[in-house]
């Protein structure tokens, strides 16, 4: 168990009988992890069946390395009962020659990129191209007496490998047959799913496919307020119905952090008392944040379908591609949750745990606060595993712009969602779609299986390295501090009640048993510091780190700046960034040394803004009327709203009109109900602030004001806001009157 969690170079396992129960030169605080847990005894395991039950644990921690097992036991009995668990079971005696072409064979498989390989081997072959694309083979390129330094830029093989052929080898993306199919099955198989699919759109085109393949019409869609924007749009195309839900505000940083189970659970059981539960079709949870605040899928699906068997779940994995790669996080993905739910579904000894539980609990007797505060289990006999995750594959992984993918386990898609999948798969993908993207897929999947292990554990090798220099140097100390989980995530939902995830005493079992427990856990390997002693606003600081200093990062709040440490970063990179924050803070001590009276007041006021005077981050305020009462069916207590209605409003601009910040807060107080026609997305992140037919609340101007990012996107700078004319609202509220469906005259 050790050499597997310590040698990141392994490829292979193979499993003698007789192996030692101790390791004899390494000690770790993960030894044996789960091969000694309080109710096993491994002593007394019979040494034919340690083999076997090694290779279980070493799966659950690895499952990318090829298992073999080589014993004297019943052969036939154990490859029966374990044999997914290796690659191949051998009888000692017998065939012993086939295992080492048997190891060769596993890694080619896993090596093999078959889209890669076919994309390479056909830019080799002299095609004349009478087709479209003249850049293919770079002909267009190498003949031009204009534009070569293109080429030399970018390498003559980029070009040799462009084409429009989905034939001599190659392959459709929209119909794959040949290497596409088989490079998406390795997908699968690499990401834990039952099905992926390569994007080359980015995930704003994954998060509307997915969206669009589930919701019909009227359907109704829970999903924080927070999420990217792509999301917004992929409703508003759907006809959802949408209730956006509040993640929990850090208001000290102007962050927001995840949607709370008990918010979630307290959602669905009002859609349950007012008899509209079977509206309400997905949960859409972005997981991670963009400042890596990570869910427990687990528990909220298990607890959802508790309350809602049909529910379907999307989970936006756009910042978290590498998690699959690595036991700690791979236990808070989407598909190893689905798997894991699946497995427990189907399983007997749950069944009678779930008769006992219903029997001394039962749901419909209690009241909505003990339902709240019970951790509930789902009726297997009804509930159904329908997940779908979207990667950023582009983001944390070895691809190119814009490659991305989706990720599917859902036990009904061949009865339900197959045919809408592949209308909405199709409708939002290019039929020309770059191969050079689909290619990078290919191989990003490969260098996850080979080494991908490897490159997450040093990738938080040199996160906590970053931490470590932060919180090390009184310089530093001084004017940057890094924000952990205790001040990221909120106590009630830790319940480890872990404040720190490494220290010099305990290691990273703290890091470990947070992440298996708590609700909300921390990706390390995001790190944000808190840099309102400087002086100096994000946006500011941000600029000053670039066009100074050459080191790039994409998102600040006005007090916080965040830090992506991925698996291309090398420690030279972080040996930069710590020089270079030394030296800012030293520019700033000699700065803050040298300040008049005057001067000093200023900047200790501009330390105080930014430290004390943040405002409030604004929850989802409401959907105008108009936008609600547009189904009697629907109870009003309810919050969702139709924004496709009020986006459809927006394209005329009759129905709106711009008023400037200040405008806008004076009509608010003046009693005006303002409301937006337009998606008001700061960027980054490129999570909306605003959405079509929200009221705008005094809280969202100040936010919005306060505000410091380069862009605002559905938002003018000099003309204000769109709003919607307070006429079109009353034409829209008199016609809904009217209606049949309300009771008005036809």
């Amino acid at each position: 168990m050790n050499e597997t969690l310590v040698n990141t170079n392994l490829q292979a396992v193979v499993i003698h009988n007789g192996f030692p129960l101790r390791s004899q030169d390494v000690h770790l605080a993960t030894s044996h992890w789960g091969l000694e847990g309080p109710d096993a005894d491994i002593e007394a395991v019979p040494e034919s069946e340690r083999g076997p039950m090694l290779g279980s644990l070493i799966a659950q921690l690895r499952p990318e390395l090829d298992l073999y097992l080589v014993t004297d036991g019943n052969v036939e009995e154990i490859a029966a009962r374990t044999g997914e668990t290796f690659k191949r079971i051998f009888f000692r005696e017998e065939d012993c020659d086939e295992l080492y072409p048997s190891i060769m064979r596993g890694v080619e498989q896993r090596y093999d990129t078959p889209f890669y390989f076919a994309v390479r081997d056909h830019a080799k072959l002299p095609v004349s191209n009478f087709h479209a694309l003249p850049v293919s083979r770079g002909k267009s390129i190498r003949n031009s007496n204009w534009i070569g330094d293109f080429g030399q830029f970018y390498g003559m093989d980029l070009f040799s490998a462009e084409t429009s052929a989905t034939s001599g080898g190659l392959d459709s993306l929209l119909d794959p047959r040949g290497p596409l199919k088989i490079a998406q099955e390795y997908a699968a198989r690499a990401f834990g799913a039952k099905r992926s699919f390569f994007v080359t759109n980015g995930t704003s085109a994954a998060n509307q496919i997915v969206v669009q393949a589930l919701v019909r019409p009227g359907d109704v869609v829970l999903t924080d307020h927070n999420c990217h924007k792509s999301h917004h749009y992929g409703l508003e195309l759907a006809g959802a119905r949408v209730d956006y839900l509040d993640p929990y505000p850090l208001n000290d940083y102007s962050i927001y952090g995840g949607v709370p189970l008990r918010e979630l659970k307290r959602t669905l059981l009002a859609y349950k008392r007012a008899g509209t539960l079977d509206r309400v079709r997905v949960l859409l949870l972005t997981n991670s944040t963009f400042d890596g605040i990570i869910y427990n899928p687990r528990r909220v699906m298990m607890e959802c379908l508790a309350i809602a068997p049909h529910l379907t779940f999307l989970w936006d994995e756009a910042w978290i591609a590498f998690a699959n790669s690595h036991p700690t996080y791979r236990q808070r993905t989407a598909m190893e949750s689905a798997a894991e739910l699946s497995g427990m579904l189907q399983d007997s000894d749950y069944a009678a745990r779930y008769e006992a539980f219903s029997a001394e609990f039962n749901a419909e007797a209690q009241d909505d606060e003990r339902i709240l505060n019970t951790l509930l289990l789902p009726d297997p006999s009804r509930a159904r595993v329908r997940v779908y995750a979207t990667h950023s594959t582009h983001k944390t992984l070895t691809t190119v712009r814009q490659g991305s993918m989706i990720h599917i386990w859902d036990q009904e898609f061949k009865e339900k969602t197959e045919e809408a999948f592949y209308e909405a798969y199709r409708m939002h993908t290019s039929t020309s779609p770059s191969y050079t993207i689909l290619a990078s897929l290919d191989v990003g999947r490969r260098q996850v299986e080979m080494e991908g292990y490897g490159l997450v554990q040093r990738n938080l090798e040199l996160a906590m390295t970053l931490h470590e220099q932060l919180s090390r140097y009184p310089l530093l100390k001084k004017y940057f501090r890094v924000l952990g989980v205790d001040d990221l995530v909120p106590r009630e939902y830790r319940q480890s009640n872990v404040e720190s995830y490494f220290d010099e005493k305990t290691g990273s079992s703290n890091f470990e048993t947070a992440w298996r427990t708590d609700e909300f856990a921390l990706d390390p390997t995001r790190v944000t510091l808190d840099i309102s002693a400087t002086g100096l606003s994000g946006d500011t600081f941000r600029k000053k780190l670039m066009e100074e200093h050459n080191i790039q990062i994409n998102k600040t709040s006005r007090n916080t700046a965040l830090f992506i440490v991925n698996i291309g970063n090398t420690r030279s990179d972080v040996a930069h960034l710590i020089e270079v924050l030394v030296k800012i803070a030293r520019e700033t001590d000699d700065k803050v040394r040298d300040l008049s009276t005057i001067e000093r007041r200023i900047h200790d006021q501009q330390v105080r803004s930014l430290t004390e005077e943040q405002p409030p981050l604004p929850n989802f305020s409401a959907f105008h009327p108009a936008f609600r009462a547009m189904d009697s069916a629907i109870n009003l207590e309810t919050r969702d709203g139709d924004i496709r209605s009020a986006f459809s409003l927006s394209l005329d601009p009759a129905n709106w009109e711009y008023l400037p910040l200040t405008e806008a807060e004076g009509a608010i107080a003046g009693g005006r109900e303002l409301v937006s026609a337009s998606l008001v997305t700061p960027y980054p992140p490129g999570s909306p602030i605003l959405v079509w037919g929200q009221l705008i609340s005094p809280a969202i101007l100040q936010y919005l004001c306060a505000l410091d990012v380069g862009e605002i996107h559905g938002f003018d700078r000099e003309r204000g806001l769109r709003v919607f004319k307070e006429g079109t609202l009353r034409r829209v509220l008199d016609a809904q009157k009217s209606s049949p469906e309300h009771g008005g005259a036809s």
